[in-house]
């Protein structure tokens, strides 16, 4: 079988039109709903009481960010470098602009977080004064839990058709494009949100070179060419997770500036295999599942080993985690059944 067509501009608006409105509206309410579970609730950041207002609250901001992204991508025809790249603009824009979590010192001193402090101070950036350490977290949890799992979630539930179609036209866009921008400006302007904390003009103007600097390659016209294929074994779907979670255990086996060095490392030679394997004959959706779902996982394991954001009861925590265990386990396993039930079909990274 030979990769999986992307629609051409012309093709586009006949695809999107010819569904009905329920069927078009059904992936963007998924993703508007789950990209925040994902962002906050999955890892144990909040106990179970916590989750309705995180979807509520925080839905707009991190479920519309993730609409966008997914929806420029495939409106332009391009694959998952794309998606990536702007998912790290958007950690920049947000831990940057939005909520400076990335420049405020004090910004976890409320929390039960509070202790990471110290630890974050380690890898301090001369001038621009911040974590390195704490940018890698920030920035990498917003690539793969915020974006690409919840994105790869979502289309492994749609047929062949429709995974790398676009669901929403011009109107639909620029809808999800307000709320968005609505949800950012409601953290901005709350005290729980920024915290009353402003970046100073250097770090304001760091973070938006760097956002911009991003979004520039993500748009690249390479990232729309299809790569030939490679007719070489494919590895098994668990191998490339197995992969993935590596990354997530060798960013802390060291603290301070070799940490940084070793997680970075591994981050990027990780990525690097994963777009070399999506070149191979036999590189499919159930891979790309595989890939963008296994830190979602990985988090929710770690979330019975962590405390949520506020101090909560035993059994609030508790329900919390299993709860987190319960959707998670729920998602993949349906989204793996479901690509099992559809016809295979080769894609590519790029």
């Amino acid at each position: 079988m030979t990769a999986e067509p992307r629609p051409t501009a012309t093709e586009r608006p006949a695809t999107i039109g010819r569904l009905p409105l329920r069927r078009r509206l059904l992936p963007v309410l998924a993703l508007l709903l789950i990209a925040p579970w994902a962002a906050e609730c999955s890892w144990g950041g909040f106990a179970i009481d916590d989750f309705l207002p995180v979807l509520i609250f925080l839905g707009p901001m991190y479920g519309g960010a993730a609409i966008l992204i997914r929806e420029t991508a495939r409106h332009l025809g391009a694959g998952w470098p794309t998606i990536v790249l702007l998912a790290a603009a958007f950690g920049v824009l947000q831990a940057g602009l939005v909520d400076q979590s990335l420049f405020n010192p004090d910004y976890l001193d409320d929390t039960q977080y509070a202790d990471t402090r110290t630890a974050a101070e380690a890898t301090l950036v001369p001038g621009l004064e911040f974590s390195l350490r704490q940018a890698f977290d920030y920035v990498g949890n917003h690539i793969v839990l915020t974006i690409c799992a919840p994105i790869v979630l979502v289309e492994s539930f749609l047929g062949n058709g429709r995974r790398l179609r676009p669901w929403l036209g011009r109107p639909g866009l620029v809808v999800i494009g307000v709320i968005y921008l609505l949800g950012s400006l409601l953290i901005f302007s709350d005290s729980s949100g920024r915290k009353d904390f402003l970046a100073s003009p250097l770090q304001l103007t760091f973070a938006t070179v760097l956002v911009l600097a991003l979004v520039a390659t993500a748009l690249l016209p390479r990232w729309r060419r299809p790569r030939p294929r490679r007719v070489r074994r494919v590895p098994h779907p668990l191998w490339v997770a197995l992969l993935v979670v590596l990354v997530r255990f060798g960013s802390d086996l060291t603290p301070g500036w070799a940490g940084v060095a070793i997680a970075l490392a591994l981050a990027a030679a990780v990525g690097a295999l994963i777009v070399y394997w999506s070149t191979r004959n036999g590189w499919g959706q159930r891979h790309v599942l595989a890939a963008g779902t296994a830190g979602l996982v990985t988090a929710a394991a770690f979330a019975y080993l962590v405390p949520p954001y506020s101090p909560a009861s035993p059994a609030a925590a508790l329900a919390g985690d299993v709860a987190v265990t319960v959707v998670t386990v729920t998602l993949v396993l349906g989204a793996w059944w479901r690509l099992r039930a559809s016809p295979a079909v080769h894609v590519t990274a790029s």
